[in-house]
């Protein structure tokens, strides 16, 4: 699977019930990902961050958090080399910058307590 610029990533996805955060992330490799998105249920917010070779970047933290437990939901992905473009199920859209730079990305992993119900790149 390959993400480029100008494409869409649209990801449905079911929280479950008891769910306390869950995370999507996109890069390279587990070491080099340049959006870490992950909606927090306690705090009732979105932290973004990057990674690059292994260090963490600075928390970019969003007090909304339009996902709800055991819902499922979609959101959209887009990028270019200065940012991501991340549309909420809400219709808000948030950014966060393309530390990375690039204009191609292969990596994509999921964690926490949701379930993918589907993905989509156009």
């Amino acid at each position: 699977m390959s993400f480029r610029e100008g494409h869409e990533f649209k990801i449905r996805v079911k929280p479950t019930d008891s769910c306390n955060s869950f995370a999507i992330n996109i890069g390279h490799d587990s070491e080099n990902i340049a959006l870490h998105f992950n909606p927090r249920f306690e705090s009732g917010s979105i932290v973004c961050n990057s990674l690059s070779g292994g260090s963490w970047g600075d928390e970019h933290c969003e007090g909304i958090l339009p996902f709800s437990r055991g819902e499922e939901c979609k959101f959209y992905i887009t990028f270019n080399s200065q940012d991501f473009f991340i549309k909420l199920p809400d219709g808000f859209t948030m950014s966060f910058p393309n530390r990375l730079g690039d204009i191609k990305y292969k990596f994509f992993d999921v964690s926490g307590d949701a379930r993918i119900v589907g993905i989509k790149i156009k």
